[in-house]
């Protein structure tokens, strides 16, 4: 298994414009019952777990006509999650992606607790920047 890649300049820039991003920054958390209504529930969730040399393509189809892909792809960023297709992006757009959403998303200080920083500061610490 290779390595991957931390992803470009320009391809973070890219990301930063991209209209599936800029849906998850505005829905991200305002459905929290997101996963209930999934195009997905319907189909065998190996389609969106493609091996590492079959294409994806399906999976990105059926997320395009989904109405939860903004709140699915905020979700995966939040957790990090870099397997399989959520919110319509591949685990190579996601990385790009989140590199864009840590500079754009700011912690929800009605969720701090006593269970330890917030799950975006926790990521920053689990995920190597270079």
């Amino acid at each position: 298994m290779t390595r991957a890649r931390m992803p470009r300049p320009h391809e973070v820039a890219a990301a930063r414009r991209d209209p599936r991003l800029l849906r998850a920054l505005r829905e991200g958390r305002q459905d929290e019952a997101w996963r209930t209504r999934g195009t997905c529930q319907s189909v065998d969730p190996e389609t969106f777990f493609p091996a590492p040399n079959e294409p994806a393509d399906a999976a990105v189809a059926l997320c395009r006509s989904c109405d939860v892909q903004g709140s699915c792809l905020a979700w995966a960023l939040e957790v990090g999650d870099c397997h399989g297709v959520w919110g319509g992006t591949t685990p190579r757009e996601r990385r790009a992606m989140l590199v864009a959403w840590r500079s754009e998303v700011r912690p929800d200080p009605d969720a701090a607790d006593d269970a330890g920083p917030p799950v975006r500061d926790r990521l920053l610490t689990l995920v190597p920047l270079s």
